[in-house]
């Protein structure tokens, strides 16, 4: 097995991911620039529709990172993780749910009809994406027959499990790229909508929801590295090297996505996942499950 990371460095894994997602929450400045777009978020006053919950768009606009943050928990850097928890991917399935609340939150309180279109999409997207995504991780952790995330790297020691699982791992990035409604998942957020759920934030509240954005992303591909990618596993680098570097990677993919995948209607994405993918998971899953069994 290869060096863990320090003990010191593991806690500062959210923090770093957290640092990646404000970089990436900025890659729409346009010709502003991301870090006066920053600021320019910061010190903006606050714009407040007619008749607005303000505590729910509070909620929902922080519960986004928080969510994201206490995910990250169960990741580990190299061979240790904060906290690795004997049901972690129950754990990280749970938080992820989170962010169905904190969007629909988002575009319910402001008492406008753009946002609440914009909730509307994020409740459809994730009746799609979310059974398929769960039977994705479900089958990383019945190939280790655990749900410790800590053990699903140390089954991957011989073959990580995107080889013989390459249906459960495209089925993951996809349904991560919907959660955070990235690339062709967008629509939550469209431009045809003015910005849907995120059009009546300003200042603090859409540079805090928009960091959450990205920071579930950043964690959501993080975690297809012990899931699928066998986590610090490699030679020569130590454990924790070959965790950001898989990271890196997986990343620059979903980046790639975005950039080349235009977007996808959403009624063309939720026929896609009940037709194609959830019946794909399953039978993924099913494959696993037998294998596993004639061990």
């Amino acid at each position: 097995m290869a060096e863990p990371a320090p003990l010191w460095a593991v806690p500062l894994l959210p923090v770093a991911l957290a640092l990646v997602a404000l970089g990436l929450a900025t890659l729409d400045a346009g010709s502003t620039g991301p870090g006066r777009e920053t600021l320019r978020l910061l010190v903006q006053q606050r714009r407040v529709t007619r008749a607005a919950d303000v505590p729910l768009v509070r909620v929902g606009t922080t519960l986004l990172p928080v969510a994201a943050v206490l995910a990250a928990v169960v990741l580990p850097l190299g061979f240790r993780s904060v906290s690795d928890l004997p049901d972690g991917i129950v754990w990280f399935n749970a938080m992820e749910a989170l962010a169905w609340a904190a969007v629909w939150l988002t575009g319910w309180g402001p008492n406008s009809a753009l946002s609440l279109i914009g909730g509307y999409r994020f409740l459809a997207q994730g009746l799609a994406y979310e059974l398929p995504h769960m039977l994705a991780i479900t089958t990383a952790a019945l190939g280790a027959e655990s749900l410790r995330v800590g053990a699903v790297v140390d089954a991957q020691a011989g073959l990580w499990f995107a080889v013989w699982m390459p249906a459960a791992f495209a089925v993951y990035l996809l349904s991560t790229c919907a959660m955070a409604f990235w690339g062709p998942f967008d629509q939550p957020t469209g431009r045809d909508a003015a910005g849907g759920a995120a059009a009546e934030l300003s200042g603090v509240d859409r540079l805090v929801f928009l960091g959450g954005r990205r920071l579930l992303l950043v964690v959501a591909a993080a975690f297809a590295v012990p899931l699928f990618l066998g986590g610090g596993q490699g030679p020569l680098l130590p454990g924790w090297a070959w965790t950001v570097l898989k990271t890196a990677a997986v990343l620059g993919l979903l980046l790639w996505v975005r950039r080349r995948v235009p977007t996808v209607r959403m009624e063309r994405y939720m026929e896609l996942s009940w037709v194609v993918l959830t019946p794909l998971a399953v039978l993924q899953a099913l494959v696993v499950a037998v294998v596993v069994l004639e061990r």
